[in-house]
């Protein structure tokens, strides 16, 4: 079972493996969108955005629905959207380490001397 959970969280984070199918997910978080909405907002090419959102479809990360001549997209389970919100939180605290080390860092520092020239 640990096997078969473990290949499946790989799945998804290989489905969200592009940033551009991530900012796809996001767009999403409000409700469903149709392709050429995604298109307009994110400012992809059609192949572009075929390719990820059947990449997206495959990974069972969104679902599709056809009405008329378009196809509307939506986030198959919300859940998803809770996983990108821990990891923009993890993010922010890496970064927030990130960038007290480099002040502690440049704190100590040796400062040059005053008028030392080469």
């Amino acid at each position: 079972m640990h096997d078969a959970l473990r290949q499946f969280k790989s799945e998804i984070f290989h489905g969200l493996a592009h940033p551009t199918r991530i900012a796809i997910v996001e767009l999403l978080r409000d409700g469903e969108l149709s392709a050429g909405q995604l298109i307009e907002k994110l400012g992809l090419g059609q192949a572009n955005a075929s390719q990820h959102l059947a990449v997206l479809r495959a990974k069972q990360i969104v679902v599709s629905r056809k009405a008329s001549n378009q196809v509307f997209y939506s986030i198959r389970d919300r859940a998803l959207i809770e996983v990108l919100d821990i990891l923009r939180r993890y993010f922010d605290a890496q970064l927030s380490t990130t960038v007290s080390l480099w002040k502690q860092a440049a704190r100590e520092a040796p400062k040059s001397r005053a008028g030392s020239h080469r």
